[in-house]
């Protein structure tokens, strides 16, 4: 059957959830005492859009948003789809170099900024990336702060600056029906957003997606988590992720449930208090934020009997942080997921009804509509199961290619539409997929192939490692050595010795780590996802290699 969300726009979906669920809430941000039904969130999402129409955006114009998680980050993403405009997703943590290039290479025609967060001033950075020359970024026009404070771009000529009340001001200048007829000539293959990928190596690269690419991997990830408009969504992971503004708002538009924020930014004693006091029945995150929620010293505190699913992605999830959020946090219907933005995220997802060996040693079965592969790299022929080879896939939620980058879209995309991913993955006989690590994170010693999975999944089971990250260092000898960052557990006390002790015998000597570092965290992207090739230049200047 065809889902109902196919061939729509996101304007016309969130149009039919409103009318569907008018009373319900909607949109809630506890922090910020900010709580909205649908029929309030639409009508602040038209007012969103007519303002923009205000402002002269034109369609297929691109809009960029860099802010934390903040009501007005939502409706601009629905606002700006609504007149056919695309939203360029900017990560919060970039510095005025990073904006620099993402202003210049996505062709912004309008960037929409908060003022400050925790230790970054928002208008300081632009100006300071604004001073690398106006005519590096010819088509910027508009500069709008989301709060009451207007950045003072004195200096700068070429275009407006307004805050947020003067930007909706502009609304009054355009009817409704001007909007309605905007909105009517948006297509579903529109590219709706631009996603910047984090790029571990070089720039990052814009994946271009389109309303429908977005809208049918939300319709089946929610039909694997059993979603309805009786859910509560708690979003810890933030909105210029995939995981945050696909994932987390567009789901909830399509199903009608309430999408519950916590904190600007991931704040583990937030999103326990948030759970408990607005019972919550989903809740999303990277494991390292499962981690800090398990381990934080309250805890034990907290009621989160009414959590029922959500979804664990990002990085690989070690086996005793899934038994540990069904037995502890009593999510017994969390799910993995496992995808890349040039995907819409997601690629394969458990359902909650597989059993517990499942949900922690795969990453599920394809969504309906994708067509996954496990081949040799470089080839699309596929390999006999259970033999290790790069994952590809092909469907219609692959994106339409980067933006004005054609070599590396012809590099990650096939002639005939096969989607390369990068990341190594084996398929067992009972058709689910192991994702075994990166292609570029495999270590090789001596000849030997050696996946940094099989070591953490076995170093997990210490009782006084909390977390590891195995990745592979320099080494004359054999090439590549094995190197092992180690988080205890609060009150736990380890040696290396103690910990090549505890391998010995257990694990090929191979695998043994040959170094071993003790920390207190790890170099993270803002979406929590761990950087290996941090910690890699951390040990080569650690230990002189």
């Amino acid at each position: 059957m065809q889902p109902w969300v196919d061939g729509r726009t996101f304007g016309e979906v969130l149009a039919e959830t409103a009318k569907r669920f008018p009373e319900r809430e909607a949109v809630v941000f506890p922090f910020l005492k900010h709580r909205r039904t649908w029929k309030q969130f639409r009508d602040d999402v038209r007012k969103a859009a007519r303002a923009l129409l205000g402002l002269g955006i034109a369609p297929g114009e691109h809009l960029g948003i860099w802010a934390t998680n903040l009501p007005q980050w939502v409706e601009l993403q629905f606002a700006a789809a609504e007149i056919g405009a695309v939203l360029v997703n900017i990560n919060p943590a970039y510095r005025a170099s990073e904006l620099a290039y993402v202003l210049q290479q996505a062709d912004l025609v309008a960037l929409f900024l908060t003022d400050r967060f925790k230790t970054s001033d928002y208008f300081a950075l632009l100006r300071e990336a604004l001073t690398s020359g106006r005519e590096r970024f010819p088509r910027l026009r508009h500069v709008v702060s989301i709060q009451e404070q207007r950045p003072d771009l004195s200096g700068f000529h070429g275009f407006t600056s307004r805050n947020w009340p003067e930007f909706l001001h502009l609304a009054e200048s355009v009817s409704e029906e001007q909007l309605n007829e905007r909105a009517r000539s948006c297509r579903a293959d529109d590219v709706v957003n631009i996603q910047y990928t984090s790029g571990t190596t070089g720039f990052p690269k814009g994946a271009m997606l389109t309303h429908r690419n977005l809208l049918l991997n939300v319709y089946y990830v929610g039909q694997r988590l059993g979603f309805s408009e009786r859910d509560r969504l708690c979003i810890p992971v933030p909105f210029y992720h995939c995981f945050g503004c696909v994932l987390g708002t567009l789901l909830c538009v399509v199903y009608g449930s309430a999408m519950v924020i916590p904190a600007e930014s991931f704040d583990a004693l937030a999103t326990l208090e948030t759970i408990q006091a607005e019972r919550c029945t989903a809740l999303y995150g990277v494991p390292t934020m499962f981690i800090a929620e398990l381990h934080h010293p309250r805890f034990s505190g907290f009621d989160l009997s009414s959590l029922r699913t959500g979804i664990m992605a990002g990085s690989p999830c070690p086996i005793e942080v899934m038994r540990a959020v069904v037995e502890r946090m009593g999510a017994r219907e969390m799910t993995i997921g496992y995808g890349l933005t040039e995907n819409s995220p997601i690629i394969t997802q458990t359902g909650v009804e597989d059993d517990l060996e499942h949900r922690v040693g795969t990453v599920g079965r394809p969504l309906p509509g994708m067509e996954v592969r496990i081949v040799a790299p470089g080839s699309v022929e596929p390999l006999p199961v259970g033999t290790p080879g790069e994952l590809i896939v092909r469907g219609p939620c692959v994106m339409k290619g980067y933006y004005n980058k054609p070599k590396e879209t012809a590099e990650a995309i096939t002639p005939d539409g096969w989607l390369r991913t990068g990341d190594l993955a084996v398929l067992t006989e009972d058709g689910y997929y192991r994702i075994t690590g990166r292609i570029k994170d495999m270590i090789i010693r001596g000849g030997e192939n050696i996946y940094p999975r099989e070591i953490e999944e076995f170093l997990y089971t210490h009782p006084a490692i909390a977390d590891v990250q195995v990745v592979g260092l320099p080494d004359e000898k054999f090439g590549e050595e094995v190197s092992a960052w180690v988080r205890l557990k609060p009150g736990h006390h380890l040696t290396e010795e103690q910990l090549r002790e505890f391998c010995k015998g257990k694990i090929a000597h191979y695998k043994i780590p040959r170094y071993v570092v003790f920390v207190e965290e790890y170099p993270t992207t803002v979406t929590g996802k761990i950087q290996k090739f941090r910690l890699r230049e951390m040990g080569i200047e650690r230990f002189g290699l």
